[in-house]
């Protein structure tokens, strides 16, 4: 069974936009948070696979941290069943030592072992060595619900 397109597009305004998804539950329906706070944007040199977490083979390279991307339309952008980056979403420049990287991940933590919500692979894998800055485009980052 599949979820129908108005439920797709309610979940992902809900998850992505800090919307309420109306007319679920009492009156105001499922209510966004208070804050809509961040998602956490990760790189990984592999699969983490639907059972792993945030730090689930998330890269190490030198000067990597996770980025942060406000749960606001600042942030993404949905259409139908499709939310996208808004704006590009830069990780800080490597130093010393490098990693590929072939899938990405958002999450809920900004470090450690959080929630990883969605995954995805690379269309093709990034070598990341000294002086690179890897990042994403304005809507690179494609996250659908089907």
């Amino acid at each position: 069974m599949s979820k129908s397109n108005v439920s797709e597009a309610a979940f992902l305004d809900l998850f992505f936009l800090n919307t309420a998804f109306a007319g679920v539950g009492d009156a105001g329906g499922l209510l966004p948070s208070a804050t809509a706070g961040s998602l956490y944007v990760s790189l990984h040199t592999s699969d983490p696979g639907e059972a792993g977490d945030q730090t689930t083979n998330e890269t190490a390279y030198t000067n990597y941290t996770r980025v942060a991307v406000a749960r606001a339309a600042g942030g993404w952008t949905r259409t139908a069943s499709l939310v996208e980056n808004t704006a590009e979403v830069a990780f800080p420049q490597c130093g010393v030592t490098g990693a590929t990287i072939t899938h990405f991940g958002i999450g809920t933590d900004s470090s450690g072992a959080g929630k990883l919500c969605y995954s995805g692979a690379l269309t093709a894998s990034l070598a990341v060595a000294n002086g690179i800055t890897p990042s994403f485009p304005i809507g690179d980052i494609d996250v659908t619900e089907d």
